[in-house]
Parts: structure tokens; sequence; C-alpha cells
């Protein structure tokens, strides 16, 4: 686990983020947030799969962590993420969603969310992310944007770094909407109905959904061939250990319904359960998340959950950033 020491000079102080996806766990990436700013870091490059894009996308737009936790707190209606029951209660409506578009829910509230948050900043499209001084830097540069939202093409079966790939489908980055992307990165297989996307160089439509299926944790996506002018630091949600005290959680599969919802609960969690290598091992801060579910599992009372994994946690005495979960919910 990365831990961060503050820094002798403000040179050191600027640094990129690379945030993991994992549905309502993301929520976490903010208490690890709050730590590093406190201890004077700013970002510069900042990218994001799935939720890790929803969070990446404040900050690019100019949100502090302790704004953000706020908005987390007091703003964010969680049910609306779900805007019925879903795999909990299977309705018509829900059905007719599946079978004719793909997904149970439209994810309008995300879309309606971030533009909301992102327009409060003047920050609209991908064009008001530009980085200060990378003006002229060509636009499929990973550099020229304060932000890079990963989503896959199911239509091609390639990945997607946002907005610098739209510039395939004959659009202008400049002008994609931020929040079309967050949704398009967050778009959970069968939970959420895929995004259409023409592509006017191909003359066909495309299908994008959740960042997740192809990198959900896309940390080397600012790497360069020589040393960098600052540090890289990866956010990722992870489980502790299974203890016969706290296993990790069974996915019931009992009904073609349950068995769907484990499918996806598997995809944006295994990841979380990989081995890294040194050289991501590193730079990487991890965010204990202890067996909070990633999609229906936390909507209802993400927060109380969260503290209950916090309570768990710090009694194991965890040290460093991993700390900073903690740190956001303690007193809360």
């Amino acid at each position: 686990m990365s831990s961060l020491t503050q820094p002798v000079n403000n040179n050191q102080l600027r640094a990129d983020a690379v945030l993991e996806g994992g549905g309502i766990r993301g929520i976490g990436h903010v208490g690890a947030l709050t730590v590093a700013e406190e201890k004077g870091y700013s970002w510069v490059n900042v990218a994001g799969t799935s939720a890790g894009a929803f969070v990446a996308a404040m900050m690019a737009a100019g949100y502090s962590a302790k704004e953000m936790y706020g908005i987390m707190k007091d703003e964010v209606d969680f049910h609306r993420f779900a805007q019925d029951r879903g795999f909990s209660g299977f309705f018509l409506g829900e059905a007719i969603n599946l079978l004719r578009h793909g997904g149970l829910h439209s994810g309008d509230y995300i879309v309606g969310f971030m533009k909301e948050k992102l327009g409060a900043k003047q920050k609209r499209k991908f064009g008001d992310l530009v980085v200060p001084g990378r003006e002229h830097e060509p636009k499929d540069s990973k550099y020229r944007y304060g932000l890079i939202v990963i989503a896959s093409d199911i239509s091609s079966g390639r990945m997607l770094h946002l907005p610098q790939d739209v510039l395939q489908f004959g659009m202008d980055p400049d002008e994609l909407d931020i929040a079309l992307a967050v949704r398009m990165s967050a778009s959970i297989p069968f939970f959420f109905i895929p995004v259409d996307q023409r592509n006017d160089k191909e003359h066909r439509d495309c299908r994008i959904v959740d960042g997740g299926l192809l990198s959900n944790f896309p940390v080397s996506i600012f790497d360069v061939q020589t040393k960098p002018s600052r540090p890289t630091f990866g956010l990722r949600l992870v489980d502790s250990l299974p203890i016969a005290e706290c296993p990790w959680p069974i996915n019931p599969t009992n009904n073609v319904f349950q068995i769907g919802q484990a499918l996806l609960s598997t995809m944006l969690s295994a990841h979380d359960r990989l081995y890294m290598d040194d050289h991501t091992f590193v730079r990487t801060i991890t965010v204990p998340v202890n067996g909070i579910y990633n999609i229906r599992g936390t909507i209802s009372a993400p927060f109380n959950e969260l503290r209950d994994s916090y309570n768990a946690f710090r009694c194991r005495k965890h040290g460093g950033i991993a700390g900073a979960y903690a740190t956001m919910f303690a007193g809360t």
C-alpha cells in the first residue's frame, strides 16, 4: 500500500490520480482524497472508471474532497440511481427496459446530477477542462484534458479513453459533454441502459457500457517512458482478506435474476481482489470497503454501511493513506 509523505517543496505537491470503479463503493474515494489534500496535494490530470469517473469528474471541475464529502452526504439521493426496485422487485417497467433497451434503469439521474454540479463550476464540455498550458496539444493527447473517463464500446469490443477516442467517431473531443461521458463509464451492464453513440466515420451506432468491463483500474494511463514530472496515485477499492468471522459475502444464484446480479457483482469486485505487481503496488492507495456491495446492496443506506465497515477496519490498525477511509467517516 502506498503512503503519502509530506512533500519537501511545492513542486512535489502536484500529482495525477486514477480512481478505480466499484459501484456505490466509489464513495470511499473521497476519504482518501481528503487526506491527500490535507497533506497539500493538488491534482493535474485525473482518470476514473465507473464510480471512479463520477468522483474524478468532480475533481477535474474543481471540487475539493471536503466539498465532495458534503455533496455525497447531503445532496446525493442514492435511491435515484435505481429509480425502481430493479433486481429486488422485478416489475413490468424494468422488464420492458431490459428487453427493449438492454438495461433496467435509464441512468438519467446520473446525467442530471452531474450536469448540475459541473455547471455550478462552469464546466460542461471537455473543452472546459483543458489543462492550462496544454491548449496547443493535439486533441488525442492524454495530457490535454484534466479528465479521462474509461468506457467500453461493446459494438466493436474496444476500450474508450474519453474524450480522446471520440475522434474515432468523427466528433470533436472538446465538444463532448462531461456528464454524458460519466454516464457512459457508469453504465453497469443490464443495470443501466447502455448509451447509444453515433459513429459518423463508420456510419453506425455504437453501444457504450461500463468501463470496468475492460479496465476497472487503469493506473498506467498517465505513464511516460522517461522520469515523470509528478507522481500518479491510484486509488483502489479493496476488500479485506476473508476470515472466519468476516468472510466475503456469498452471492445468491437461485434464479436467473440473482445469477445476473451475481455476474455483475463479480465483474465489478473481482478486480479488487487481484494481485498487484510491484510497479502498481507502490503507487496504489488502498481504500478498504470490507464487503460493501457494488450495486443494490448499499443504495438504501450507504453511509450507515460504510461507517460499519470503518469500525471493523480501524480495529485492525491499518496505517498510511488507507486510513483516509476512516478519517472520512469518523464523527459523522
